[in-house]
């Protein structure tokens, strides 16, 4: 019998590709330590450019809504300086006699004044009403009072003495008007005079 097939066992590896196989499992091991840092440092930068982002669109729109609002509080003060101008043309053309009201120049005035509200108007301007209104202490202001007969229990307008106007949501010049109230309750007569009522009873004590 030959002893050469006895001889033969398992191989066992050599030293050296022991240390191989080793070498390479500790890199690869490495290389995905080194992977799961690149990753989460990746996620580090997404959030921080995600949040970066956020805030600047929280910014711009802050920084809209304030340059808007500084635009029209310049608007709204650019036309309160010009409801005096609006104001000259409405009292000149009021000033002029009816007979002389349909002489061109005179409504070319009158048209002026009428482009200049257009203009105003467009920018965001409207009167405020308040003939016939209740009064609204927000928007009126009251420098005349007067008893109206016709008047129940509310307090109403009854004369418009300078128009007032709102620049879009805000009120630029409340309106003067004349206020209208219900007259003073007149005394009963139903009771007799203090005085009468104590000279009857001492009549009665004398009798």
């Amino acid at each position: 019998m030959s002893t050469e097939g006895a001889a033969e066992g398992p191989s066992t590896p050599e030293p050296e590709e022991a240390a191989e196989e080793t070498g390479s499992v500790s890199e690869i091991e490495r290389l995905r330590a080194e992977l799961t840092e690149a990753r989460e440092r990746a996620d580090r930068y997404h959030s921080n450019w995600q949040r970066s982002a956020a805030d600047f669109q929280n910014w711009k729109r802050r920084a809209d809504q304030e340059r808007a609002e500084l635009t029209r509080l310049a608007e709204g003060a650019m036309c309160a300086e010009l409801l005096r101008v609006l104001d000259d043309f409405e009292r000149a053309f009021q000033a002029f006699p009816p007979e002389l009201r349909t002489l061109t120049w005179v409504e070319g005035v009158a048209m002026i004044g009428q482009k200049l509200f257009a203009i105003l108007q467009g920018r965001g301007l409207s009167p405020i009403e308040a003939l016939g209104q209740d009064f609204d202490p927000h928007v009126h202001e009251a420098v005349l009072h007067e008893e109206e007969g016709d008047l129940s229990e509310q307090t109403s307008i009854v004369a418009e003495l300078q128009r007032g106007y709102r620049f879009h949501d805000r009120v630029i010049r409340a309106t003067l008007v004349k206020v209208g109230k219900p007259p003073e309750p007149a005394a009963s007569s139903d009771q007799p005079p203090a005085e009468e009522g104590e000279a009857a009873a001492g009549d009665e004590a004398m009798s």
